[in-house]
C-alpha cells in the first residue's frame, strides 16, 4: 500500500504525456459541465483532508517518489517532474482525488492512484511533502530578454495573479492555491498553458477566467517571474562551499 501511495503522490502533478500500461481512468465531468464544482469537500477527498497527516510517517511512504523527484522534493529543471518540496498538503490531496475519479486525466498516475484506499496514508504522505524545504537551484528562465522577460512577467503577475498566489508565491492552503515559489518555469509554463487551452479539465473557473485571454508571449513572461520568486523562511538554505585545500 505504502508504495502504491507514494507512487500516487510523486505522479500528481506530472505531465499527462508519458503513458503508462494499464486500464483507462474513468472520465468524470469537468470544468466542460455546467454542474461542475471545483472543490467539492466529500468523499475521500474529505477523508483524507479530515485526517492528521504527520510527516514523520509519511516520510517511508515518500521514498519511491524520489527516484523521480528526488529525495530533496526537487522534481527536475526540465519541468518534466515538478517540484513537490513544501506545496500545500491540501493541494496535493486534491489532485490525488481529481485524478482517481476522473476529473483530472494523468495516465502515468492513474494506474497508481487507483490502488490508494488509505485517506490515512495519504495524509501523512501528503504532510511529508509539505514539510520539506523549498531547494533554490530550480529550473529558471533562459530564454532572450531574462530580465525584461521577468519584469513584464512581475507586472502582469501584480495585476492578477498575487490576490490569489500571494505576494512570494505562497498561494493559499484553505482554498487549494498551490505554492509556486521554487516551482520550474517550463512546468508552469505547461500548466498554464493547459489550463488556458481548456485541457485541465479540473481546473479553477476563476483561473481559466483570468488566463485565458493571455498570449502565449504573456504566459512565458509570467513563468519566468514565477520561477523567480521564493518564499522567505520556506526555501532550503544554501549549500556550503567545500573548503580549498
Amino acid at each position: 500500500m505504502k508504495k502504491f501511495l507514494a507512487m500516487a503522490i510523486a505522479a500528481a502533478l506530472i505531465p499527462t504525456t508519458a503513458v503508462m500500461a494499464g486500464p483507462p481512468a474513468p472520465k468524470a465531468h469537468g470544468i466542460e459541465s455546467k454542474d461542475y464544482q471545483w472543490a467539492k469537500m466529500e468523499g475521500e477527498l474529505k477523508a483524507a483532508l479530515d485526517a492528521k497527516g504527520d510527516p514523520k510517517s509519511g516520510e517511508e511512504g515518500y521514498e519511491i517518489c524520489g527516484a523521480c523527484h528526488l529525495p530533496s522534493g526537487a522534481g527536475r529543471p526540465d519541468g518534466t517532474f515538478p517540484q513537490l518540496a513544501g506545496q500545500h498538503t491540501t493541494v496535493l490531496i486534491k489532485q490525488m482525488a481529481d485524478i482517481r475519479m476522473g476529473m483530472r486525466d494523468n495516465p502515468t498516475m492513474y494506474p497508481f492512484a487507483k490502488e490508494l484506499v488509505d485517506p490515512q496514508e495519504l495524509a501523512h504522505v501528503a504532510a511529508y511533502i509539505q514539510n520539506l524545504c523549498i531547494p533554490i537551484d530550480h529550473g529558471k528562465y533562459e530564454g532572450p530578454d531574462a530580465t525584461l522577460q521577468v519584469t513584464k512577467g512581475k507586472e502582469l503577475y501584480e495585476k492578477q495573479c498575487v490576490e490569489c498566489h500571494g505576494k512570494n508565491g505562497e498561494g493559499d492552503k484553505a482554498k487549494f492555491y498551490p505554492v509556486i515559489a521554487g516551482q520550474h518555469y517550463k512546468y508552469l509554463l505547461r500548466q498554464m498553458t493547459e489550463i488556458r487551452d481548456g485541457h485541465r479539465r479540473n481546473a479553477n473557473p476563476d483561473m481559466v477566467k483570468i488566463i485565458k485571454p493571455y498570449t502565449n508571449d504573456q504566459l512565458v513572461a509570467i513563468s519566468a517571474y514565477q520561477a523567480s520568486m521564493s518564499m522567505p523562511g520556506a526555501m532550503c538554505k544554501p549549500k556550503a562551499k567545500a573548503k580549498k585545500k
